[in-house]
């Protein structure tokens, strides 16, 4: 009988091929989106955990002040209760660098002296060349995990006239320092610093560490502690890219479960309600009630495990570059970014178990039916529960056509709210995504009106061919004095040291005017860094340097100690990165650095001619009309967001199709007799959009409030991006109707096809058959 049993189950695939399709389809388009929105969340934390066990990572990076407390007091610390290893007191100096080198900015290098990268604590990952080994030799830290093997051996100059050269390049995960020397070679660049390592026995928390360094600095001078750095604060840096994904993936992963569970139950009810027939001839020839159901699941399972291989396939394909862009810019050293491994498993798995599960309820109504019923339901003539309505709407001045069509839903209730369902949840998500890319380009979007032009040195591109023909200052009046600019803004950037802190910081600088230009960054709590020694930053360098507004720092550059103020919470912003002004550069550094300038045309200015004059003045120079400065990560959310409103839109669609196409097979008969009566295809297709289309106008109604409230919550839960309350309120009324129509169209393109279905149907075929 197991053989009779598969038999049926396989001809009712067969036979069902649209509906086949239709689970095919929606299975593929969920499976896809939930193993997009798992592999997110899996790597937001795994890969640093793994990669930070593997190197024995410092819990907390400590700085001491060598004039209070010795060497020797400082390694008796290692002893201390609570601390499970330790390594060091290393030496730990700040050398400046005064030209670009291996791609980055003049600017302060901490260097620590260690004689092997190995140890207890925070073993250093050599990722090419050699360690350190004789004096004038230099390991730098690469923390994206990446190495230029032209710099190996390549000479590195200081300030002070003396000359490193890099040796290898290696990465730490608890970046402790931005390159290693030997002991005697940081004992002669003249630390002013000396550098503990400890891994603690319980560090699950910032208030665990924090009492775990109070016991450690317990009997120690009150000012040995400069400065620590805890291994939480570049966890939560290192997953900031990604945890603006989390949210969104997390929403529309579950919706795409939600709505692949309601399509499916939808579309088993459907084909049990309309096989009634078939049901009673199963049981009438020996089939068990077990049998029947176990034939209707089977029908689901064939098409779901289908498309559950084929989503899973794509799910994992299109991860890949979801996470390099989740965490481009983002220090990851020796972590593998990569998709958990068990999640194909997993969704290959529980996909379609759910599936299964979503079919059980309404093939269970074929248990309950005896074969005489099932049949006396499959062949007697179907009055429908929603006549009376039907009637009252005929009695109304309303063609026939439409107020059939608005009667016809309330026939099948339960199905209807099936499919509402569906078009609710396809209307939350098309409104969720326009309102994330609204804010998002608002977030970006410092339009005043004005054309600019972006001009960049080769100090920002990298250009090492083309010798620069102007020195900055005869660039900036260059740009003022070609015909079009009004306005002139400069950006500078550098590397500056952060005295306390092992890793070095890069500074922009901006001037020009008091008026913001349109590359940097909106501040979002506080207010702008205009005055003198203040800087503004983003709230992931805020977070992982510990800092609130009105906290100080002091930054180190070209042997000049620097005193500022954090007056401004940026939007957004590099975790390694902080905005100022000119007079806190001047006061800091005489050399501007400049990476590129901002020019503001003049109304009707020609754009083309200026970036031409431009480069025919320095050729070293690249001009481009500036365009919103789009983020990687930002691009990314958006285009996630919208192909993944795509996959619901049209799964939503799916279920429509699928409903119509159900409700069309049960009333062949009926329809038959109306078109044997006069009504033409035209009529008929008017009749069976007109049946969705309310539903599609209903279902807006509750999609776009609750798409709405899903998107003020997704926004206000970002953790790397602060979102002002302006990028927030992009609901207009144009939009709002735009919107409201997005449930209709979904309705309305998910009956196209079954309506030409009906409107084709034979007169006499349809009534010769019943």
């Amino acid at each position: 009988m197991n053989g009779a049993v598969w038999r049926a189950s396989r001809a009712a695939v067969k036979r069902r091929r649209v509906q086949t399709v239709v689970i095919g389809l929606v299975v593929f388009c969920s499976t896809t989106t939930v193993l997009l929105a798992l592999a997110v969340i899996s790597a937001a934390r795994a890969p640093f955990d793994d990669a930070f066990g593997r190197q024995r990572g410092a819990h907390v990076v400590a700085a001491f002040d060598p004039a209070e407390a010795s060497a020797a007091q400082l390694a008796a610390t290692a002893h201390r209760p609570g601390v499970e290893a330790a390594a060091g007191p290393f030496d730990q100096a700040v050398v400046e660098i005064p030209t670009d080198w291996v791609g980055r900015p003049p600017g302060a290098l901490t260097v620590v002296g260690r004689s092997d990268p190995a140890g207890p604590v925070d073993r250093v990952q050599l990722l090419g060349g050699r360690w350190a080994t004789g004096p004038g030799e230099v390991v730098v830290n690469e923390p994206f995990g990446g190495f230029p093997d032209r710099f190996l051996n390549h000479p590195l100059p200081l300030s002070d006239g003396r000359q490193l050269t890099i040796v290898g390049f290696a990465t730490s995960m608890s970046q402790s320092a931005g390159g290693w020397v030997t002991p005697e070679q940081a004992a002669a660049l003249h630390p002013t610093g000396r550098q503990m390592l400890y891994r603690f026995s319980d560090a699950s928390s910032e208030q665990r560490l924090t009492s775990a360094m109070g016991a450690v600095t317990e009997g120690l001078p009150k000012d040995a502690l400069a400065n620590t750095q805890s291994y939480l604060v570049l966890k939560e840096a290192f997953s900031a890219g990604a945890d603006a994904y989390l949210p969104l993936m997390t929403v529309f992963g579950v919706l795409g479960l939600v709505v692949a569970a309601l399509i499916v139950g939808n579309v088993v009810s459907g084909a049990v309600v309309s096989g009634y027939r078939h049901i009673g001839v199963l049981k009438s020839i020996g089939f068990t009630p077990r049998q029947v159901v176990t034939v209707y699941l089977a029908m689901v399972s064939v098409p779901a495990v289908a498309g559950t291989v084929l989503g899973t396939a794509a799910g994992w394909a299109a991860s890949h570059p979801i996470l390099r862009s989740a965490f481009s810019g983002i220090t990851t050293g020796t972590a593998v970014i990569e998709p958990a491994g068990w999640l194909p498993a997993a969704t290959l798995i529980s996909v379609p178990l759910l599936v299964v599960l979503a079919a059980l309820v309404p093939a269970s109504r074929a248990h309950r039916l005896s074969a005489a019923q099932a049949i006396s339901a499959g062949s007697a003539p179907r009055n429908g529960r929603g006549l009376k309505i039907q009637r009252r709407l005929g009695g109304t001045r309303l063609p026939r056509a439409v107020s059939l069509g608005l009667g016809q839903p309330f026939a099948r209730p339960a199905r209807t709210a099936l499919t509402m369902s569906a078009i609710v949840l396809g209307v939350l998500t098309v409104t969720v995504t326009t309102g994330l890319g609204s804010t998002l380009t608002k977030l970006v979007d410092h339009a005043d009106g004005h054309t600019h032009v972006n001009v960049r040195t080769a100090h920002f591109t990298g250009d090492t061919t083309t010798e620069p023909r102007l020195t900055p200052a005869q660039t900036e009046a260059m740009l003022r004095a070609t015909p079009g600019a009004e306005r002139v803004f400069v950006r500078g950037l550098v590397q500056v040291g952060l005295v306390g802190y092992p890793q070095p910081a890069f500074a922009d600088f901006y001037s020009g005017g008091d008026a913001v230009d349109s590359k940097r960054l909106q501040v979002v709590r506080g207010r702008p860094a205009t005055g003198a020694n203040e800087i503004e930053a983003g709230p992931s360098f805020i977070r992982q340097h510990g800092l609130k507004l009105g906290d100080r720092l002091t930054l180190d550059l070209d042997g000049r100690h620097l005193t500022v103020t954090l007056v401004g919470e940026e939007s957004q912003g590099n975790a390694r990165a902080f905005a100022s002004n000119e007079a806190t550069r001047a006061a800091l550094t005489d050399d501007p650095h400049t990476v590129e300038y901002d020019v503001r045309l003049a109304e009707g200015a020609d754009a083309e001619a200026y970036q031409r004059a431009v480069s025919a003045a320095d050729p070293s120079l690249s001009p481009s009309v500036s365009a919103p400065d789009m983020a990687g990560p930002i691009v990314a959310v958006i285009s996630f967001a919208t192909i993944f409103t795509v996959l619901l839109s049209v799964v939503a669609a799916l279920g429509v199709f699928n409903t119509l196409l159900l409700t069309i097979r049960e009333r062949r008969r009926d329809l038959g007799m109306l078109k044997s009566i006069g009504m033409t295809p035209r009529q008929v297709v008017t009749m069976t959009v007109t049946s969705v289309a309310w539903q599609g106008a209903v279902s807006a109604a509750v999609g776009v409030p609750a798409g709405i409230l899903a998107h003020r919550l997704l926004v206000e839960n970002v953790g790397s991006i602060v979102f002002p309350e302006s990028a927030m309120d992009v609901w207009d009324v144009p939009l709002l109707i735009g919107l409201a129509l997005a449930g209709v169209g979904i309705a309305v393109l998910g009956a196209l096809v079954p309506a030409r279905s009906a409107a084709r149907l034979p007169i006499a075929e349809v009534l010769h058959s019943e």
